[in-house]
């Protein structure tokens, strides 16, 4: 899963960016809105991870430029506003999810692979073609009922393989997958 993570919080945006890449992501990071949408405006992103309260733009108004530009990228918002107000907004604006600080990492990542899962019209994690299953979300990978360890970029590829369902895939795909490995 490719992520976008904009957290303006320079510490927290570091220690999600670590965590979630030796959990087997790939995440690019920014510290403010308009790198956002830079960073969305140059890749593809399997989901994106917004901050409300940013410099520069807000994650409101990121979210809405990403709508109107018909990015349909799902949208998990991490914020401090609690309101039910603030809730509301966030999901009209076209927020998929909305989770408050502070949060358990393994929330945020069961929220984002259950995101993933929508996105992609399925509702398991096992991904499967014949003689072949993996569980990205747990790293486990079974050809022909035999448990096989792979490497990340190995995971990636794979993943990126079987998420096409037999549709080609050009080399700049294949390469925006393995983006980070």
């Amino acid at each position: 899963m490719r992520i976008l993570l904009a957290e303006d919080e320079m510490d927290l945006n570091d220690i999600l960016t670590m965590k979630l890449s030796d959990a087997g992501y790939s995440v690019d990071s920014c510290l403010d809105g308009e790198e956002a949408l830079l960073y969305l405006s140059s890749a593809a992103y399997d989901v994106v991870i917004l901050d409300i309260m940013m410099p520069k733009r807000d994650g409101i108004s990121v979210l809405e430029t990403m709508r109107k530009k018909g990015m349909n990228t799902p949208v998990l918002f991490l914020t401090a506003r609690d309101a039910i107000e603030d809730r509301v907004r966030g999901l009209d604006a076209g927020a998929n999810d909305y989770l408050v600080k502070p949060f358990d990492l393994q929330e945020l990542v069961v929220r984002l692979q259950a995101l993933y899962r929508r996105a992609a019209g399925r509702s398991s994690d096992w991904l499967e073609w014949p003689g072949l299953r993996i569980n990205p979300a747990a790293h486990e990978a079974w050809v022909d009922g035999r448990s096989v360890e792979l490497s990340r970029r190995e995971w990636a590829l794979l993943e990126a393989l079987l998420q096409a369902q037999g549709r080609v895939l050009s080399l700049s795909q294949l390469h925006d997958s393995l983006d980070g490995f």
